[in-house]
């Protein structure tokens, strides 16, 4: 699936961006004028990238998501459903070869996907504590379990939707009493974004209602909105979606996936398999899926989009809930069930045809149904294979870029020319990339946030971004671009955008580098302390709680865990 990205080179797809080396600037800390939504991801790459490359680092995060979400759909139903390894192939297949997975990749989610693969890890730690509480073992394998369910929520949270994902699916799954410790576990592991949106302020501006229908799911053809959801498709944006999506091959594929669903619906709401904590687990994670399918494709209705509109204009933070469409992650657990359950059932159904009944029988009437499936439903979705037809590659920055950082050695903030966000280079592909500048340089890097979204603009909350792009499209001064806290400007000179009056700006500039791509200015007179960045220790410290938990909750699980099964272990005379 990421194979064309593992050779050198960098991703740099729609809203992914990697580079060599990222810098812990504000921006990266959530500090800047635009609401969090890359926290605390940018700033885990800008800490580890001095040490291991960052374009490496996001492959490996890439690949380690994908892995994790297809072996926690496999453990998921072998505890809940005590599924065979045919049935558990299933699970994985359905968990990774599906069009959430491939418009996600395709519109350069990459940290979202972490968010997705944690979702049958978190359903599964809430089935273990559940258990722990009912059976009251030692207070040991306890905390483990909690330990691991705060892991869960701090991989899921490298984003903010990712931890709302796995904070839902945690709290339909657990008991009522349990409730209280598992919001307080997912607050401290959303710190990072939570901390960001508080002392930023930009959370608590409104977000533009525009985005409503802008980010709505989309109906994709002969499928209408519900049933692209129900097919786990249906992204806002018609170019980050796989060939054969646009084919009859998408609503083929969505009915061999649906029909594998519902072969094992029954199944997963009746069966008594793995005792009352697993029914009951089952059950919340299909109302949960029901919900997931549903609630979106109302929000796609006008009656929809203005309750949606309103959300965003009066609550702070609604702005997360924009883009429905990513909350279908929710129902791919009960969807790993369901496969995994169906494939049960049409093994039952290949056992009667035939005369005598042996356990070869059953265990080839069984790997027959698995092959079936998997086969239905990676066959009508191809094009997921390899980069997803090609789109995901690595690409090569230009030389230019380290110079241009290494030229940056004073503070105050940078401006970007073209304006606006997104940029085509020659090195870039055929689609429209985020910006690379606040990635790649020591500064930050003022951005409007406004979005270009199916033939609209999405105003974003960057108000200071906003008035420096407006002054250089103006040619302004540079005495008025010292005044907004600006030192250097970038000009990116192979990507097309609007520069308006720009020359008269940069003519009074000191320049300091030049090539062929890129070319730095230096804004004369500039007030070193006007971008010193406030809070930013207590956002640091925001980010290390979350590191704590991500590395510590799965330690102290995992030791747990040892620990009890030595306990548990008989001893020699009781042998």
């Amino acid at each position: 699936m990421v194979g064309p990205l593992l050779g050198p080179g960098y991703l740099l797809l729609r809203d992914a961006v990697s580079t060599p080396r990222s810098y812990l600037t504000g921006s990266a800390l959530g500090l800047g004028d635009s609401a969090p939504r890359a926290v605390p991801q940018d700033a885990l790459l800008a800490a580890v990238s001095p040490l291991v490359d960052g374009g490496l680092m996001v492959k490996a995060i890439l690949v380690l998501a994908l892995w994790a979400a297809g072996y926690g759909a496999a453990v998921l139903v072998r505890e809940l459903s005590r599924a065979p390894l045919a049935a558990q192939l299933v699970a994985v297949t359905v968990a990774l070869w599906n069009p959430y997975v491939a418009e996600r990749l395709l519109q350069g989610h990459w940290s979202l996907l972490a968010g997705y693969a944690a979702l049958p890890w978190t359903a599964l730690t809430a089935y273990r504590l559940r258990g722990s509480s009912q059976t009251r073992r030692p207070n040991r394998e306890t905390l483990g379990v909690w330990a691991a369910l705060a892991g869960c929520f701090a991989a899921a949270g490298l984003t903010p939707t990712g931890a709302l994902l796995a904070g839902i699916t945690a709290a339909v799954t657990v008991r009522r009493r349990q409730l209280p410790g598992t919001l307080a576990l997912l607050v401290a592991a959303s710190a990072p974004w939570l901390t960001a949106t508080l002392l930023s302020g930009a959370g608590a501006e409104p977000s533009d209602p525009a985005g409503i229908p802008a980010f709505a799911a989309r109906a994709e053809p002969g499928l209408g909105t519900l049933g692209s959801l129900a097919g786990l498709g249906g992204i806002w944006n018609a170019d980050a979606v796989p060939d054969s999506r646009t084919t009859p091959l998408g609503f083929l594929a969505t009915f061999l996936l649906l029909g594998i669903v519902v072969s094992g619906i029954r199944a997963v709401a009746t069966a008594e398999t793995g005792g009352r904590e697993s029914l009951r687990v089952r059950r919340a994670l299909l109302a949960l899926a029901a919900a997931a399918v549903v609630l979106p494709a109302l929000a796609a209705t006008g009656l929809g989009m203005e309750a949606m509109e309103w959300l965003v204009v009066n609550v702070p933070g609604a702005g997360l809930l924009r883009d429905t469409q990513k909350y279908v992650a929710l129902a791919v657990p009960a969807y790993a069930l369901c496969a995994a359950a169906g494939c049960g059932a049409l093994a039952s159904l290949f056992r009667r045809t035939t005369t005598a009944a042996t356990k070869s029988t059953e265990t080839n009437a069984t790997t027959l149904a698995a092959t079936a499936f998997i086969a239905f439903l990676v066959l009508p979705l191809f094009d997921l294979a390899w980069g997803v037809g090609g789109e995901m590659r690595a690409v090569h920055y230009p030389p230019g870029w380290r110079h241009v950082a290494e030229r940056i050695d004073a503070p105050g903030d940078v401006a970007v020319l073209p304006a606006g966000m997104f940029r085509r280079f020659p090195y870039s592909g055929r689609a429209a990339v985020l910006d690379p500048a606040p990635r790649m340089l020591p500064n930050d890097v003022l951005q409007t946030g406004e979005l270009p979204v199916r033939g609209r603009t999405v105003s974003g909350e960057g108000t200071r971004a906003r008035e420096v792009e407006k002054l250089l499209l103006q040619g302004g001064s540079a005495q008025d671009l010292s005044r907004l806290g600006v030192e250097w400007i970038l000009v990116e000179r192979t990507t097309p955008g609007p520069l308006g009056e720009s020359k008269t700006t940069l003519a009074q500039l000191e320049p300091v580098y030049a090539d062929n791509d890129l070319a730095l200015y230096r804004v004369p007179g500039h007030d070193p302390t006007v971008a010193v960045q406030r809070h930013r220790w207590l956002a640091i410290t925001a980010h290390l709680l979350w590191a704590v938990l991500l590395i510590g909750g799965p330690a102290v699980a995992v030791a747990a865990r040892r620990l009890s099964r030595i306990e548990h272990r008989p001893s020699a005379v009781e042998n």
